[in-house]
């Protein structure tokens, strides 16, 4: 005689519907996650690895001022401690943040001055418009530089993407930088920031200076 066929409970089965199907799903998209936020250290490892740090030799560079004159990077350097700052250029727009960290370096321009320190601002972009946006810029509230604060341009990124700043991102350009470089070349203050903002201060890069003279 037949037994009847018994009911196995429902949690014997896997279950595709309700609680059991949410919570597979929640594991996916947890993993999901973790594997994307590795991936993306991994990439800024990579990254960080090419970029400048305090005690690499400076990349060298001739850029051309506003007004068409060559300026050696190493030039400068050997005359005295040189601060570069990287601007974003022109991406879509005239950058503010941009605009608002040249006009604190220039009210610093005397005291960087008896410094004997020179300030290069690099602005870079596709060569094409360069010279417009840069023209644009420096009419925007950046004209008339003091003498020790040189202003260069960097046509499709060359020198931007040798010190691996160049930010390729949808709408980007360049990672807004200052670098310290002292009288043997070597880079002795370098802060690199990821987002529009995390920018140096005059006073703060004055004092990085100081420190070279003993000042500090």
């Amino acid at each position: 005689m037949s037994q009847p066929a018994r009911e196995v409970p429902a949690r014997f089965f896997p279950s595709f519907h309700g609680q059991d199907f949410q919570g597979q799903e929640w594991l996916r998209i947890r993993l999901g996650v973790l594997l994307g936020v590795g991936l993306l250290w991994c990439w800024m490892g990579l990254q960080a690895g090419d970029l400048p740090k305090v005690g690499d030799e400076a990349r060298n560079f001739s850029l051309r001022d506003a007004g068409g004159k060559e300026v050696e990077l190493k030039g400068l350097w050997s005359r005295g401690p040189v601060v570069v700052l990287f601007l974003r250029g022109y991406p879509g727009y005239q950058c503010p943040l941009c605009t608002k960290q040249v006009l604190d370096f220039r009210g610093k321009a005397k005291e960087f001055g008896d410094l004997k320190t020179k300030v290069v601002l690099v602005y870079p972009g596709p060569a094409g418009e360069l010279k417009q946006r840069s023209s644009e810029f420096l009419a925007s509230g950046a004209k008339e530089l003091p003498e020790n604060v040189v202003f260069v341009t960097d046509p499709d990124f060359g020198v931007t993407k040798e010190w691996g700043l160049r930010w390729e991102a949808e709408g980007e350009t360049a990672y807004p930088s200052t670098f310290v470089i002292d009288e043997t070349g070597k880079i002795r203050f370098a802060k690199i920031s990821m987002t529009h903002g995390g920018r140096t201060k005059g006073m703060e890069i004055l004092g990085e200076v100081k420190k070279l003279s003993g000042e500090g």
